[in-house]
């Protein structure tokens, strides 16, 4: 069975072995693991072996256990695969003439009795070592579900939903708050649309407040907006709820909004009484140095098949602080509490500038890297 592309195609029958009664960011084990295998492109879920065509291509995982979904997507497109946990199979892909000698392997945990052929992975044989979707080395993640263990798999739930490579208040600050808001809104079926909505009138208020010189006021909603764009994607990820929709809707306010924001607080100087010189060349650097910091980036992934962040340990590291909105903020908030948002915006151009010139040199610097051979990121590394 394959693609188009001649790629496996993912299973589409799938059969969940055994009950759980352990809840998992307001989801029970089955409802959890339906949406998961909904995701790796299994559309018939059953809790029964019953009518499986010899030939089929099936999906049999242990109800007691949570997968990340790299492994759950993993399996799906890989027959005669068995997943290990602590060297007993939890979960497999076989044909339906060997679910059920599968099925009893599994739910005995033993693993020489797997069907001859089914090969026994553990979760880095069968998903790898890194995650190319949030930049970071990690191996996926099963672990046994039981009361105890609730924590932990949503921990690493949370945890798994986080870019490896992102800018320094989203890595260091928001964690633990944003875990804590997103608990709270997955038990009560908060969707992730309905927190990014408040965010998009956050963006509203705060440009308002910026454009009338009202500094504090602007960054208050400004800074619980940035919170509320990690707890959406957070939310949508733990709870497996993200959409087309909710995705550009989170991506496109992301893309738009930044410089937007400068230009009205350079706009709301003078009702501040702090008029700047060059103003209009100050809109000018803040737009333009936006745009051409994410060609920069397009480039460079065009050209190398890498996110420009990723490539070594200092372009990881420049992500934490580059001029960004996250960090453009880190600059403008004690300047504003100080009454000088006049210099606080000042700084963040010329941030904006040297930014701008540090990714052309890291573009330069990977050109010539490239004549000495293929170059790769320093995550991707045994």
């Amino acid at each position: 069975m394959t693609t188009k592309d001649g790629g496996p195609a993912a299973a589409r029958i799938a059969v969940l072995l055994g009950r759980s009664e352990v809840r998992i960011w307001g989801m029970s084990a089955q409802e959890r693991l339906t949406r998961q295998l909904g995701r790796a492109g299994a559309t018939d879920v059953r809790s029964a072996l019953d009518g499986l065509a010899p030939d089929a291509q099936v999906l049999l995982l242990k109800v007691d256990h949570a997968y990340e979904q790299r492994l759950v997507d993993a399996l799906a497109i890989r027959p005669g695969a068995a997943l290990l946990a602590e060297g007993a199979p939890v979960a497999a892909h076989v044909t339906g003439a060997q679910a059920e000698a599968t099925a009893a392997a599994l739910l005995a945990g033993d693993a020489a009795a797997l069907p001859a052929g089914v090969e026994a992975l553990d979760s880095e044989g069968l998903g790898g070592s890194y995650n190319f979707k949030l930049r970071k080395r990690e191996v996926a993640y099963v672990i046994p579900l039981n009361p105890g263990t609730v924590a932990e798999v949503e921990n690493r739930s949370f945890a798994g939903s986080y870019k490896g490579v992102t800018d320094l208040v989203t890595k260091y600050v928001w964690p633990k708050p944003a875990q804590i808001v997103t608990k709270w809104c997955a038990e009560r079926r908060i969707t992730p649309n309905a927190v990014t909505l408040v965010g998009l009138a956050l963006v509203f208020v705060a440009f308002w407040a910026f454009w009338n010189g009202h500094y504090l006021s602007g960054l208050v909603a400004a800074w619980i907006m940035t919170f509320l764009d990690t707890v959406d994607g957070k939310l949508a990820r733990v709870t497996l709820t993200s959409s087309k929709v909710g995705d550009v809707m989170d991506h496109g306010i992301d893309l738009v909004h930044p410089p937007f924001w400068w230009w009205a607080w350079i706009v709301g100087l003078p009702a501040a009484g702090l008029p700047v010189e060059h103003a209009g060349l100050m809109v000018f650097i803040i737009f333009a140095g936006y745009i051409l910091q994410r060609v920069e980036e397009g480039i460079f992934s065009w050209a190398f098949g890498m996110h420009m962040h990723v490539w070594r340990p200092f372009d990881s590291f420049f992500r934490l602080i580059t001029a960004r909105r996250n960090p453009n903020l880190l600059i403008l908030t004690p300047f504003a509490l100080i009454g000088r948002p006049d210099l606080g915006m000042q700084i963040v151009v010329v941030w904006i500038v040297i930014c701008f010139v540090v990714h052309l040199a890291q573009i330069v610097q990977a050109l010539a890297a490239r004549r000495r051979g293929p170059i790769t990121s320093w995550l991707d590394a045994a």
